[in-house]
């Protein structure tokens, strides 16, 4: 495990101050030989950010500073580590064309991307099921159950792989247990794990990676990496390809979960 594929940066609305230098000389410390700073990407055009702090993603004037920023320290640290310019980008669902068009302008500058699921659609209306344990309390009341948020976000996850995103559709599946971060205070009574195993089985077929996110274990109502060690293992036993991702936001998340995920 050489490469942190999953790094957020200053451009994160939801994130810390600490410049894109401090995360690079933390890998290097950390023993990373690549690393992948993936932003969440601008939401697109026509779709309001439901966050309550409306802070999901940077904003669309920023993208061009972004990539000089990563171009700037690439040149500086060039020989030293692999720096690869990316994003993480959001299946809406709704709006895969104007996602496709996004990706269509904003692809010929990407080293490396992650395509994740943070907003569900329910009786036309979007939530983002990773805000806060009191957003996914109501999500729970609004659905009728914490099964049928589940099941709601496993179908577009399932939806977002088979999804069509043009030439520059992003070949890493985020965190695909991000549904379980508030799980010690919304406890649900079975693993889905019918519904992960299909879920594998399309990332399988369409060739696509599994981003195996630490996060989920630094999380106090979670506990556990994205996805748990069973679903981990059944990646690999169907050849999905595990890249380590800590998802810092901040310089200190880096290597964050390492010490739990067996299947590094």
């Amino acid at each position: 495990m050489f490469k942190d594929g999953h790094i957020h940066t200053s451009f994160c609305p939801h994130g810390s101050k600490d410049p894109l230098e401090n995360y690079v000389e933390k890998a290097l410390e950390l023993g990373f030989r690549e690393i992948s700073f993936t932003e969440h990407a601008p939401l697109p055009k026509g779709f309001k950010d439901p966050a309550p702090a409306s802070d999901s993603a940077m904003r669309q004037e920023e993208l061009e500073q972004y990539f000089e920023d990563i171009s700037r320290v690439k040149a500086a640290y060039k020989g030293k580590i692999k720096i690869n310019a990316g994003l993480e980008v959001d299946f809406i669902e709704g709006f895969e064309q104007e996602t496709r068009n996004f990706l269509n302008d904003a692809g010929k500058y990407l080293d490396d991307s992650i395509l994740s699921v943070h907003f569900l659609r329910h009786d036309n209306q979007y939530e983002c099921l990773d805000y806060s344990p009191d957003v996914f309390g109501k999500m729970i009341e609004q659905y009728g159950s914490i099964e049928e948020v589940y099941k709601n976000y496993f179908r577009t996850l399932f939806l977002s792989v088979l999804s069509d995103l043009g030439p520059f559709k992003p070949k890493r599946i985020g965190h695909i247990t991000l549904v379980k971060k508030f799980q010690k205070k919304y406890p649900v009574d079975r693993e889905f794990r019918e519904e992960i195993s299909e879920i594998l089985d399309a990332v399988h077929i369409q060739g696509y990676e599994l981003d195996y996110n630490g996060a989920g274990f630094s999380k106090p109502l979670c506990k556990e990496p994205y996805p748990p060690d069973w679903a981990a293992k059944e990646a690999l036993k169907k050849g999905i390809a595990l890249i380590y991702g800590s998802d810092a936001h901040q310089v200190k998340e880096m290597g964050q979960g390492r010490s739990v995920m067996k299947y590094l």
